[in-house]
């Protein structure tokens, strides 16, 4: 075990035997829990273990992701995650790629995978590693090609202790049988019973450029199945303005729509993004002191958005109040539901000698949308996932559905969080392990429409079957008075996979996964191709 920390402003390491912390650890029934006491005054930065597990080229690792973006899959030693110091400079730069996921704190190595909170790995070893000190810190499990063992470590910058004080710096379990594992994972994080949504939302064929018409139009569509309208990004003249609906869009404003959704007997939705604004808002260009600046001073940026966005400083109280102002604004207008979106942004800022982690400041910010909304439904997006544990209530965990299988070939040399319907209809299925026990999953859109997509219908039908069998969320952005018989056919038929199909199990093959699930009480199968994104086999 070693320990990285800051003594006088020197970085210093050590281990147990260290004069200037001591470690009691203690082990029981595969949780490990480490305690250290600080014997001077010193800034912790990060711990690190190695891990009993033996590791090979042959065997599966489960890496999850950073945020609900991140690319999560089993991954084989030969894989490579992708890396934007890759990225040709000029797009990484124009684009603040390094905002979206980890690269902000994490560095990246060719000959090293990992993955965030929960780790497992199956075939010729097995283990099973989940953090259960979520809210404290993250922990990142690392897998080196030219090493035997895994390794944990700890995220803890930003914890300062004072000669005598403790903090807990690894509380994890670990198994070497993947069953044995689940099974306490399980345990750890019992089933919830949050309520499956079907739905509509306006961003996936119009994006912002959505009004009152189009709104209105695609609402008196749905049918009774329907129990969700979510009205997305676009309704508001710039992100950050709130406030502010744009008047040639919407020149009644939303207060109509609302009331229109619950007389057809729908939950109302709202898109917001609460914790950063574009360049061309009035909250930027107004009140540039409300915003977080990095250690140099200058703004600290999100992301190339819009016209780029920029991280709101969470702890200004005038800030707080002006997010609770805009959150409470839709409440009084009667949405029921809220989808907020980029939420990542609240880890950006540098948490060194704060006296919080990186894991606490998310959580603290997830926690005060969640004081805000009281009990309205909320959507969590670009989010980290175990801080999002029992504060949302339905979480994406995949990155956006591109109208391309794989989006556009400039896209793949973006971040990892980019836009595919590759990507997150594998997400969809890895992450299936935490629906209705940290949260209940949205794995985003299907689409079934013919007009304004690139996508096969084979592949299209791959969405739509996948979404229903693993999310607990199931939403598309068609208008679906469009739809003939043979899509309406596929809609009725996913509808029944998402309502009523038991026990799915999937297995990866190379470029296959072998999925299966019970209906009506039989036996059905089929082989998801993850290049082509289509459906074989179905039996």
């Amino acid at each position: 075990m070693k320990i990285y920390y800051l003594k006088n402003g020197i970085k210093c390491s050590g281990s147990e035997n260290c004069q200037d912390f001591e470690l009691e650890s203690t082990s029981k029934d595969g949780k490990t829990t480490v305690v250290l006491t600080a014997k001077e005054d010193i800034e912790l930065v990060q711990a690190m273990d190695l891990l009993p597990i033996q590791t090979t080229r042959k065997d599966l690792y489960f890496l999850n992701g950073y945020q609900s973006w991140t690319d999560t899959k089993e991954f084989k030693l030969s894989n490579r995650l992708r890396d934007i110091r890759k990225s040709p400079h000029i797009i990484s730069h124009m684009y603040a790629m390094h905002a979206y996921g980890d690269n902000h704190f994490y560095n990246y190595s060719i000959n090293k995978l990992h993955g965030y909170d929960l780790f497992y790995s199956k075939d010729e070893h097995e283990s099973f590693i989940y953090n259960v000190n979520f809210d404290a810190y993250l922990t990142i499990e690392i897998v080196k090609s030219n090493h035997k063992s895994i390794r944990i470590y700890s995220d803890l910058e930003g914890i300062v202790l004072k000669k005598g004080q403790s903090f807990t710096i690894f509380d994890y379990y670990c198994f070497l049988s993947y069953e044995k594992g689940l099974e306490s994972f399980k345990r750890s994080f019992p089933l919830q019973n949050h309520k499956k949504i079907f739905g509509y939302t306006s961003w996936y064929n119009y994006y912002q450029n959505i009004n009152e018409e189009i709104i209105i139009r695609d609402l008196k569509a749905l049918d009774n199945r329907f129990n969700l309208f979510q009205i997305d990004d676009g309704y508001e003249t710039f992100v950050g303005d709130w406030l502010d609906v744009d008047k040639k869009k919407f020149p009644n404003g939303l207060k109509p729509i609302v009331e229109e959704i619950h007389s057809r007997g729908y939950k109302a939705g709202i898109w917001l993004a609460p914790f950063v604004a574009e360049t061309k808002s009035k909250l930027f260009q107004e009140h540039q002191d409300w915003f977080a600046r990095d250690k140099k001073g200058k703004i600290l940026i999100a992301g190339g958005n819009w016209s780029k966005h920029y991280v709101l400083d969470l702890s200004k109280e005038e800030v707080r109040n002006y997010i609770q102002k805009c959150l409470e604004h839709y409440m009084e207008l009667g949405f029921d539901f809220f989808k907020l979106d980029f939420l990542y942004a609240a880890g950006l800022p540098s948490f060194e000698g704060t006296g919080i982690t990186r894991s606490m400041a998310q959580r603290q910010a997830y926690e005060f949308l969640r004081e805000i909304l009281k009990d309205k439904l909320i959507l969590g997006c670009g989010a980290n996932l175990f801080n999002s544990m029992h504060v949302f209530d339905y979480l994406r965990i995949g990155p956006d559905v591109s109208l391309s299988f794989n989006d556009v070939a400039y896209m793949r040399l973006f971040h990892r969080e980019r836009p595919s319907t590759k990507v997150t209809l594998q997400n969809t299925i890895y992450r299936s392990i935490f629906d209705q026990r940290l949260f209940a999953n949205d794995p985003d859109v299907f689409l079934l429409r013919d007009t304004n997509i690139q996508m096969s219908y084979a592949q299209r039908c791959a969405l739509t079957k996948i979404n229903a069998l693993f999310g607990s969320v199931l939403m598309t952005s068609d208008d679906i008075a469009e739809y003939d018989d043979t899509k309406k056919e596929m809609l009725q038929e996913a509808l029944n996979i998402f309502e009523s199909a038991t026990d799915r199990h999937f297995k990866k093959s190379g470029k296959f996964i072998d999925i299966s699930y019970k209906l009506d009480g039989k036996e059905h199968s089929f082989t998801y191709n993850t290049e082509k994104g289509v459906i074989t086999n179905e039996r």
